[in-house]
């Protein structure tokens, strides 16, 4: 799990432009309110150097990571930020 100083740090960095991927992103960190392993920050930390209609393509299911993003954290992490 990370720690609280990191989690904030976390949650700062998912703050998005798109209302869309604030609710889903939202959603994800109150159903892990008790922590957040290191898998899932990797994950959202790549996650989150994606621009906004990328990222809300790849919750929506529209496509799927491909290239650098297409790793074991992200995808765990998409599993769980998908409605």
């Amino acid at each position: 799990m990370i720690d609280e100083r990191a989690l904030s740090k976390l949650r700062w960095r998912c703050r998005r432009g798109l209302l869309e991927n604030d609710l889903l992103i939202e959603r994800f960190f109150n159903r892990h309110a008790g922590g957040i392993s290191i898998n899932h920050a990797d994950g959202l930390t790549a996650l989150m150097d994606l621009g906004d209609n990328d990222l809300l393509d790849l919750l929506l299911r529209r496509k799927e990571p491909s290239g650098e993003i297409d790793t074991a954290a992200v995808r765990d992490v998409l599993a769980e930020l998908r409605p």
